[in-house]
């Protein structure tokens, strides 16, 4: 299938992967993995995705982790969630933490997906019933990180039936290079791999 039909704005939605200030902006609480995102190109590269998509009608879906004041409902089975815990500040509901990145210029029409727990966008979340209900077939996953949750949201909607497109530049992780090791031996199993530029271009000859 060529990617143009893939992508074609009827059936396809972009969602991003805590694209999040407490996560990839300044006051990150992960900071190597916030300056991965803006260093490689891939948080500029999401901006302009999103920009892209929203004008010829794709849906945009936000992934947001957040956290209570007391960490109730959160998970703590995992090194990398007792990391985040021990931090003075973190992803906490009612601060800015938890708002969608500048660089994405969120918009009214976009929706937002919030969850307490897990290490990833779709599994115990209403991502997939609100999919389903746009009519979405085929899902760009863009974000952070390649590490975790990339992967892990890729392989939820593969399970689910989605076709899924990740844009290899629009994601991130740390180290950096482990980005191009995850895609090239994991990821091109169950998705298509492309680029900015080439999604930009798919979906500007449909305007």
């Amino acid at each position: 299938m060529e990617l143009a039909e893939l992508v074609d704005p009827s059936h396809t939605a972009i969602v991003t992967q805590e694209v999040q200030k407490g996560v990839v902006g300044p006051e990150s609480t992960l900071p190597m993995l916030a300056e991965a995102a803006r260093a490689s190109g891939a948080l500029d590269n999401m901006g302009r995705l999103c920009d892209a998509g929203r004008a010829v009608g794709v849906e945009v879906i936000h992934g947001i982790a957040r956290h209570r004041a007391d960490m109730k409902g959160s998970n703590s089975n995992a090194r990398l969630f007792r990391a985040t815990a021990r931090r003075k500040s973190g992803q906490f509901e009612g601060t800015d933490m938890v708002e969608v990145a500048d660089e994405l210029h969120p918009d009214a029409a976009d929706f937002v997906s919030s969850r307490y727990h897990g290490i990833g966008p779709i599994a115990g979340t209403d991502v997939d019933a609100l999919l389903r209900n746009l009519g979405v077939t085929t899902v760009v996953m863009i974000g952070v990180s390649s590490n975790v949750a990339i992967p892990n949201g890729v392989f939820d909607l593969v399970n689910l039936a989605y076709e899924v497109v990740v844009p290899r530049d629009a994601i991130a992780g740390f180290p950096a290079e482990y980005t191009d090791t995850i895609v090239d031996n994991s990821l091109s199993l169950v998705a298509t791999i492309t680029t900015t530029d080439e999604l930009v271009a798919a979906w500007s000859a449909t305007r």
